[in-house]
């Protein structure tokens, strides 16, 4: 069914009414083979709080973006790749009454998003699934094995999740480590290190998790002699 609608007329016109809600500073959207699956709004869970955003599948990328006029303009536009995506159900979040959440896992960003029903959670972790795994089975590659990590709200931590005593306040202010997503304080994430998937600069990593990549990358490699009877 996708590659009959790759190249018909009523896919160029779905995706060209995409790019025209975006305008000028969204990215360009229609290429050879591109087939626009499905879209709908799903509740995005954010740093401060859960947040409405419009989303787009299509056979090979995910978009979304900030919901400025519903059905006629979006801002911010969010890109994905499929082929480095991989979901998981997530829980209710009881905070927000949210029901009939998915991770969406990345190696530069991963979220949380809920949907109005179950059924149309199912409809978009099925076809999520399908169109990620048509994409590596004509790649052959294999799924991303790591991913980041996804952020703790900042609503579910008043205290840092790291040395238990640091309370946040107007002055000591929330941060979050980009390697285990969680809330921490000032000092608990002074050290940055480089997670070349997410940036190409060292970015701000809690003090385990520092330590954690440190040893790590100090740990000795095995020499390919040290096999060898001599």
């Amino acid at each position: 069914m996708v590659d009959r609608l790759a190249n018909s007329e009523a896919n160029s016109k779905r995706i060209g009414v995409v790019e025209g809600c975006f305008g000028a500073a969204g990215q360009p959207l229609a290429i050879p083979g591109r087939v626009l699956i499905g879209e709908g709004i799903l509740t995005k869970l954010c740093r401060k709080k859960p947040k409405l955003r419009q989303f787009f599948l299509f056979n090979d990328i995910l978009v979304y973006g900030n919901i400025v006029i519903q059905k006629k303009k979006y801002n911010k536009q969010h890109i994905i790749p499929l082929e480095s995506v991989t979901i998981d159900t997530a829980p209710d979040n009881g905070e927000y009454d949210l029901r009939n959440g998915w991770l969406i896992k990345t190696p530069t960003k991963s979220f949380t998003v809920f949907a109005a029903t179950a059924t149309e959670k199912s409809e978009w972790m099925n076809h999520i699934g399908k169109c990620v795994g048509d994409l590596l089975q004509k790649s052959g590659k294999a799924p991303v094995g790591e991913h980041a990590a996804v952020w703790v709200p900042d609503s579910e931590a008043s205290i840092c999740m790291r040395c238990q005593k640091a309370k946040f306040t107007a002055v000591n202010r929330r941060h979050h480590c980009r390697k285990c997503g969680f809330v921490v304080c000032g000092p608990c994430s002074e050290k940055r290190h480089l997670l070349p998937s997410q940036s190409s600069r060292p970015v701000r990593v809690c003090d385990f998790c520092y330590g954690m990549l440190t040893a790590e990358r100090l740990k000795p490699r095995r020499s390919r002699t040290s096999d060898i009877d001599l």
